[in-house]
């Protein structure tokens, strides 16, 4: 018979720790696993009446699934202001053209922005890729204008390409006569949008530029220097990752926002068109999270309310 080996009171404690430690970590791994569990099923299980949202019109969906988590109006053919410019910047880089290329600032082929201030001089310089960044982060017109102006044939072969990229995108509701979407005949439906935004994902520069939270920009002639932000305050925030983002107003389009966006590591595309007050659509984004992560959301200030039955019974 082998002898048995006297175990010291050390040993003991030690042997008691590691079976402690193993069934913790066991107990941890199970909650986390039911604790993900209970997540999927909370996205899975949405329900679209929990949510309000300011904006006559909206779309969010998930960018991987193409799943439509809510819609509201999402037919409706409406003005988009300055998502305009979104699909602008798909134009300049499908074109080819040297981004490091230097342009004058030229608006006298975009009619709409007679009497429009800008801090941008007509007739300074500054590469085209940083015009295409004041065009998409901060919604500069005469950046955007003078992309137009520069594209091979001038402002109405962009306008024409633009066009052309959108009946290739499928977006049929879709209409544009202008690069800076000062006008309210540039059109789209929030269904549109997502087509549009799904496309302007695929470029890494998009991305990249639309979502810079501010630029200090050099031009030429004469040297000066200006700062600019971007439009949507959610790009600054550690709270939100932000993947793609385009703002847009117009007294005629409301406040408009759309985004690509990361939640509970689900990318998440939002469409807010028309909405009503400065800060409301930034705020139907704030909701839309607050739903995906608990299932319900805040409710929209009467104000709204009121704007959107008005804006329902035209």
């Amino acid at each position: 018979m082998m002898p048995v080996e006297k175990i010291s009171e050390g040993k003991k404690k030690f042997m008691i720790r590691r079976v402690l430690f193993s069934l913790v970590l066991l107990v941890s791994v199970s909650l986390s696993l039911q604790v993900s569990a209970l997540s999927q099923n909370t996205v899975r299980e949405l329900d679209p009446a929990k949510l309000d949202l300011a904006s006559v019109n909206a779309l969010v969906a998930d960018a991987r699934t193409g799943e439509v988590l809510f819609s509201k109006n999402p037919q409706a053919v409406t003005p988009i202001a300055s998502v305009t410019k979104l699909m602008g910047a798909m134009v300049v880089l499908d074109s080819g053209a040297d981004l490091g290329e230097l342009l004058d600032i030229q608006i006298k082929e975009t009619k709409e922005l007679k009497n429009v201030f800008s801090r941008v001089r007509v007739g300074s310089k500054l590469k085209r890729n940083e015009m295409l960044q004041l065009s998409l982060m901060s919604s500069e017109n005469r950046a955007a204008a003078s992309l137009a102006y520069h594209y091979k044939g001038g402002t109405e072969a962009f306008v024409k390409a633009m066009n052309a990229k959108a009946k290739a995108l499928g977006m049929t509701h879709s209409r544009f006569v202008e690069p800076t979407g000062l006008s309210e005949k540039n059109v789209s439906s929030a269904e549109d949008l997502v087509k549009m935004i799904v496309a302007a994902s695929d470029y890494q520069v998009i991305r990249k530029l639309s979502t810079a939270a501010q630029k200090d920009s050099r031009f030429s002639a004469p040297k000066h220097t200006l700062s600019f932000v971007n439009t949507n305050p959610l790009v600054r925030s550690n709270k939100w990752e932000v993947m793609l983002s385009k703002t847009g107003f117009i007294n005629q389009a409301g406040h408009c926002l759309v985004m690509l966006t990361k939640i509970q590591n689900r990318e998440v595309l939002m469409v807010f068109l028309d909405s009503f007050g400065k800060r409301s659509h930034v705020g139907d984004a704030t909701r839309v999270r607050q739903w995906i992560e608990t299932g319900k959301s805040n409710k929209v200030p009467a104000a709204a309310k009121a704007y959107e039955k008005r804006k329902n019974q035209v």
